[in-house]
């Protein structure tokens, strides 16, 4: 897919989601939306993540993160780079920026943001805006040892392709849930980053 295309199609999304014009519903709006269960916490905590989309002479690629096996939630995880909002970020696009750079050591400099896509909310009681952004060539990644295990990319082709999208379960809480999952190669990528990941899928290919 050309990147004018995505940045076209991004930016109309973002923009008709903040002026409160019509929009047809994404797949997924949060964890449990597959099980018919959408959880209502007294209070969702802002969160926000980088969508990083690289430009690689080969294709578009989505970079991710690993996460360390002994962190007190979602250990192991495969996840977007971001976090909670702090009193000190501006807005949800400072939020993300800020968080990839302390997580990856990916510099601003390197991502022109194209915009927000619609929520996801968690089971954990997070409201995350993912922003949009791509990413020039030429950043040297730097992971936090704390926090992050690895930083790898796919193809951004891998999760415009359908076929490469299935519906696992699991047993949580006593219940089985159904999930998102984008397997690729031995990387195992599912729950809330599938299920932003079938949300963009959305945003890009609506109409085709």
């Amino acid at each position: 897919m050309k990147v004018d295309e995505i940045v076209r199609r991004v930016r109309e999304r973002s923009r008709r989601l903040a002026s409160g014009l019509p929009v047809a519903n994404p797949p997924l709006g949060s964890d449990f939306s597959l099980n018919g269960v959408v959880p209502v916490p007294e209070s969702w905590r802002p969160a926000a993540v980088l969508v990083p989309l690289v430009r690689r002479e080969s294709g578009m690629t989505v970079l991710l993160t690993q996460r360390t096996d002994d962190m007190p939630s979602h250990a192991g995880q495969i996840a977007f780079p971001g976090g909670r909002q702090q009193a000190e970020d501006a807005d949800a696009v400072a939020t993300a920026l800020r968080e990839t750079e302390e997580e990856v050591g990916l510099a601003p400099c390197f991502v022109d943001v194209i915009g927000p896509v619609d929520l996801y909310r968690t089971g954990t009681g997070y409201e995350i805006t993912p922003i949009v952004g791509i990413v020039t060539p030429g950043f040297i990644t730097r992971a936090d040892p704390r926090e992050v295990a690895d930083v790898f990319e796919v193809p951004l082709a891998h999760f415009l392709d359908e076929r490469n999208h299935r519906i696992d379960s699991r047993v949580w809480q006593g219940r089985e849930r159904r999930y998102y999952a984008m397997p690729y190669g031995e990387r195992y990528i599912w729950g809330a980053t599938a299920g932003m990941l079938k949300n963009l899928h959305f945003v890009l290919t609506a109409g085709e």
